[in-house]
């Protein structure tokens, strides 16, 4: 069987951004698509064993719900960019951890209920990890852009 099929991707482009807020949603899901309910949740579990689905949930904005986000860049010497890391995911806040070819080599978003939480987080983690050199880019203006892949 292929990656994907077209099942496959008729499923991802549903759960994109359309998923239903519903008490079976994958069943309506299911409906809307013309397939069985368990044909879906199979291939769902699949995707998601397969490192094609991340993971299945909802996104917000961190504004409309009373915390603040920022974006932070460090920098991480190679030997010590899986401690780090480790270091960095331990938080909640932290929805997203890159490694990136640059001086600031590891860059991560950081969501909490106030800027000086996350500035506090972000000593901690300095002193946690001897990384000294960590910038905090505080977003000044949101141009948000619809993340849909048409599979």
């Amino acid at each position: 069987m292929p990656l994907l099929d077209d099942i496959d991707r008729a499923i991802l482009n549903r759960i994109q951004s359309d998923f239903p807020i519903t008490p079976r949603p994958y069943l309506s899901i299911a409906n809307d698509l013309g397939f069985s309910h368990d044909e879906v949740l199979s291939r769902l579990t699949r995707l998601k064993e397969n490192g094609i689905i991340r993971r299945i949930g909802g996104n917000f904005f961190p504004g409309k719900l009373g915390f603040v986000s920022t974006l932070c860049a460090a920098k991480v010497p190679d030997d010590k960019i899986s401690s780090f890391a480790q270091a960095v995911n331990r938080y909640p806040g932290v929805t997203h951890n890159y490694q990136r070819d640059s001086h600031f080599n590891i860059w991560f978003t950081f969501i909490a209920p106030s800027m000086e939480e996350i500035e506090s987080n972000l000593e901690n983690i300095s002193q946690e990890t001897g990384i000294t050199d960590i910038i905090n880019l505080p977003a000044t203006k949101r141009f948000k852009v619809r993340a849909h892949f048409d599979l």
